[in-house]
């Protein structure tokens, strides 16, 4: 038997039932237009998707044109539910969501299963939202099968993250997604300043500008920074907004940024 890591939060971040799914997530993606040059990596929110998914979309339009190319994806997400050092691979041959199995690259996972900070833990896994709202998106934007590197991000260096990343790094094929929200429950007028002050750090691949607080993701967003600058890549904004503009109230809020590297 496959061992297959369930749904943990479908039904709660996102329809449980598999048409009303992947009709949401068209209609969201068909409201964007894709811009060039094709991104390397994706920084994309994590929240529900009324609150993030639109914000969301607009990173995951971007592979619309070539995803005819991309055989797997890289994804790196904060953890939420369990406290560890480093980052938590999976012993799962699957992950799954209502749309489907996605399947878990463990050629890909074991290269770099010698790394210290890199260790298998499923407990990190079984009930961590950042990661899980990705693959829906993944499903119906690459509309195929695709390897998975699913990484849970504990407490972690920079430079230990980017170590990581280097060693997935590859081609055209591989594409690097680091699950992320920005500021949380401040007020709108605040979570705007404090938004546009991590998203001039972002396109300036600049992590030592960025704390816990204006990113929950800090720790893989600051990683794929330093590899970025390594790469010679260049950052931009694709959209940014927060639950006051999507669909929550504006006295405390939820920031939501998508950054697309190319």
């Amino acid at each position: 038997m496959a061992q297959i890591r369930e749904p943990a939060v479908a039904g709660m971040f996102y329809p449980a039932e598999p048409e009303v799914l992947q009709q949401q997530i068209e209609v969201m993606l068909a409201q964007e237009n894709p811009e060039q040059p094709a991104p390397k990596a994706l920084i994309v929110p994590h929240a529900g998707y009324i609150y993030s998914g639109p914000v969301a979309a607009s990173a995951y339009a971007q592979l619309i044109p070539v995803r005819e190319r991309i055989e797997r994806v890289v994804l790196l997400g904060p953890a939420h539910r369990v406290a560890f050092r480093g980052l938590a691979a999976t012993s799962a041959q699957y992950f799954a969501t209502p749309l489907g199995l996605v399947r878990i690259d463990h050629e890909a996972q074991d290269a770099i299963l010698d790394l210290p900070q890199v260790h298998v833990l499923d407990e990190a896994h079984r009930e961590e939202h950042s990661l899980e709202v990705q693959l829906p998106f993944l499903q119906v934007t690459l509309q195929k099968d695709f390897g998975l590197v699913p990484l849970v991000v504990g407490d972690a260096r920079a430079e230990e993250v980017a170590e990581v990343l280097e060693r997935l790094w590859d081609g055209p094929e591989t594409l690097i997604l680091i699950s992320s929200d920005l500021s949380h429950y401040h007020d709108y007028e605040t979570a705007r300043r404090m938004d546009r002050a991590t998203s001039a750090a972002i396109e300036q691949l600049n992590p030592q500008a960025i704390d816990h607080d204006q990113a929950c993701g800090r720790t893989p967003v600051s990683g794929l920074l330093v590899a970025a600058r390594h790469h010679h890549l260049g950052a931009r904004t694709l959209d940014l907004r927060n639950s006051g503009d999507t669909a929550g109230p504006r006295d405390q809020v939820v920031g939501y940024g998508a950054y697309a590297f190319s």
